[in-house]
């Protein structure tokens, strides 16, 4: 009889333990479970913000892709614009040389012509129109020389 109630007792103390260890257990399966509903919610919004990302990537290489477009379009009107810039200004250069050689010419012609006569009839008016042409075309030359000094810097 005492080895039957002993037997019983220890039988009865394993079923305790064992009822011990499954509530343990079934709260730990439970934690899980919470986390694994949490680490899904985290999966889904690491995904979704993956998306976003893919997308935002692929409209930066679109605008990357058009400014690229838009630059080099703009150079090559940049670059047009100053091949004219500079035909111009060579073309004006040769006209500013031309008037100065104009003047110069003139200037060497009305002085012998006027040593020629006698001085009671001196003409000072040919002669001062030519100065201010010839003064004229040395400041549009000048001002065509800082010009383009200024597109230079």
């Amino acid at each position: 009889m005492t080895i039957t109630l002993i037997a019983d007792a220890l039988v009865a103390s394993l079923l305790v333990a064992t009822i011990v260890t499954c509530y343990v257990l079934a709260k730990r399966i439970e934690r899980l479970k919470a986390d694994e509903a949490g680490m899904r919610q985290t999966v889904g919004a690491l995904v979704t913000a993956t998306d976003n990302a893919e997308r935002a990537i692929a409209g930066l290489k679109n605008t990357l892709g058009d400014c690229d477009r838009t630059l080099e379009e703009r150079l090559r009107t940049a670059e047009r614009y100053a091949a004219d810039l500079a035909a111009q200004v060579e073309a004006g250069q040769a006209v500013m040389e031309r008037i100065g050689q104009i003047v110069s010419a003139a200037t060497l012609v009305a002085r012998p012509a006027a040593e020629a006569r006698p001085a009671a009839a001196p003409q000072p008016a040919p002669l001062s129109l030519l100065e201010s042409a010839a003064q004229s075309a040395a400041a549009i030359r000048a001002r065509a020389a800082r010009r383009l000094e200024e597109q230079a810097a």
